[in-house]
């Protein structure tokens, strides 16, 4: 996608950064911001007085605010007086639609929200809830939201203005064939990812983690779950029915008219086959939004049983217990088929979890820098980094002989994908590795790789590794939201590294 310049922003604005990069000022003034907080403020006060590095601390002065600045296209508090339901007269199985706080939070140069980009936009902000209450308030409307989407389109990724927003929707003019059918004034576009649905209960999960608080638990709450595990109950069928041989046509299906075999599943849109009695559930398209080869994806396999069993020690909180039974047994089968059909032996590196696999023993080995990712799964709860597997898989996807997608230049080197082709690594992917080590060389140049490629202040989705000036998407909420987690996560647990010799670790508290 050709880079593209926010409203309000001009691509070299002063003052410029006190490092040798002379790195500019990317925030709009603040009569253009879409969100404010004075705590976030004081946070990036402290990490520019703190930071040895200053470019460092000018592309988190930058990056942290991103998604507050530019990105909340819709907030309501919840308070607010009801006006007349233009969108639509109100049945009982619609009570409570709409209602309480709601946040629409766009992925940047898109104007549509994703499930994934927009709780991983607003990640950085969950340690700061309990102390400010309007970031509190955002997120409780976002999670209000997200499950509006997840109860109209389960099976959709991203998803357009909500109706009571008065924002006009963006239609994308694709001819896609999709079943189950949705509302294009609804949805964006209809990619079934299970890591989606996964990250609509991680927001949920953080949120609860931050905050104590249970206010999203409303009916319409319970029913956004009750949707996604009838979404899981579906996707876990296999291909061929189990008893007779039958071919067993999914639910989902999608089929778009491409030159690109990434957007498109084969095989009439359903995809290729995948065995019963796995406990793994199908997903149809990885979070690179690119189509999965064998269906059952790993790392949103991951993901989705940490988040199943986190929301269940909330839910028996809150006096649920059948229903948190329910969701632990099946994030323990999701673990239990992970360890079972996933992992693999490399005649190199040993045992290590595949990327993609079928049930049937194939599998696919490689990894993506989108998240959720196999590097990613300490930062999911799936595992401890220590773990000898994946301390074998990590070695394996940070080689250029072991991973397809790993990319090596003259001026970067990290995990790429399908998704934008054979030269260009995401940064993402970099700030992953970093996150993942605990070793103090390796953390200074992934830092140094990064801030190498951020040559207008901001984060990329994606450098060319032999090129960092050619570069897509210089607006990418999702990619500079990470880099501050980054920073933050570094800031507690290797404050030496960004502050200097003895530094204390930043406490949020």
């Amino acid at each position: 996608m050709p880079p593209t310049s926010p409203p309000g922003r001009s691509i070299q604005s002063p003052p410029y950064s006190q490092g040798p990069m002379e790195l500019p000022f990317q925030r709009p003034s603040r009569h253009c911001r879409t969100f404010e907080s004075p705590l976030v403020e004081q946070v990036i006060e402290y990490m520019n007085e703190k930071m040895v590095d200053k470019d460092l601390a000018r592309i988190f002065e930058n990056a942290f605010p991103n998604t507050l600045d530019t990105t909340v296209r819709w907030h309501v508090n919840g308070t607010e007086k009801k006006k007349a339901k233009i969108w639509g007269s109100k049945s009982k199985v619609d009570e409570g639609k709409w209602e309480g706080a709601q946040s629409f939070i766009v992925t940047g140069d898109i104007n549509a929200e994703w499930l994934r980009d927009s709780t991983n936009q607003l990640a950085q902000y969950q340690i700061l809830a309990k102390k400010d209450k309007t970031i509190e308030n955002l997120i409780l409307g976002a999670i209000n939201t997200q499950a509006e989407y997840v109860i109209g389109s389960p099976y959709c990724n991203a998803f357009q203005p909500p109706p009571p927003s008065g924002l006009n929707p963006t239609y994308t003019g694709g001819e896609d064939a999709v079943h189950p059918v949705y509302e294009p004034s609804f949805v964006f576009e209809c990619k079934y990812e299970l890591d989606s649905l996964a990250h609509f209960l991680a927001l949920t999960n953080q949120f609860y983690n931050h905050t104590g608080s249970t206010d999203f638990l409303t009916p319409r709450w319970y029913l956004a779950l009750e949707t996604a595990m009838n979404v899981l109950k579906n996707q876990e069928k296999p291909t061929f029915d189990e008893e007779t041989g039958r071919f067993e046509r999914n639910e989902y299906t999608f089929q778009r008219r491409t030159n690109t075999g990434t957007e498109t599943l084969n095989l009439a849109g359903v995809g290729n086959p995948l065995n019963g009695g796995t406990g793994l559930i199908r997903s149809a398209f990885r979070p690179s939004d690119d189509a999965t080869i064998l269906g059952f994806f790993i790392p949103s396999n991951a993901m989705m049983a940490v988040e199943l069993k986190r929301c269940a020690t909330m839910l028996e909180k809150a006096g649920k217990k059948k229903l948190a039974t329910s969701l632990r047994n099946r994030g323990i089968n999701i673990e239990n088929g992970i360890w079972e059909h996933a992992v693999v032996h490399h005649k190199k590196y040993g045992p290590v979890f595949a990327f993609e696999v079928d049930g049937f023993g194939s599998s696919i080995l490689m990894d993506d820098a989108n998240l959720p990712s196999l590097l990613a799964l300490p930062l999911l709860g799936f595992v401890d980094s220590s773990d000898k597997t994946y301390q074998n898989t990590r070695k394996m996807i940070l080689e250029r002989s072991g991973n397809p997608y790993f990319l090596e230049g003259d001026d970067f080197q990290g995990i790429g994908g399908p998704h934008i082709g054979l030269q260009h690594a995401w940064p993402m992917s970099v700030l992953v590795q970093a996150m993942t080590s605990d070793n103090d060389e390796e953390i200074e140049k992934c830092l140094k790789m990064v801030r190498s490629s951020c040559k207008l202040g901001l984060v990329h989705e994606s450098v060319n590794v032999n090129l960092v000036r050619d570069y897509t998407r210089s607006w990418f909420a999702w990619a500079n939201s990470v880099f501050a987690q980054t920073i933050l996560d570094l800031a507690q647990r290797k404050p030496h590294l960004l502050f200097g010799p003895d530094a204390e670790p930043y406490s949020f508290e």
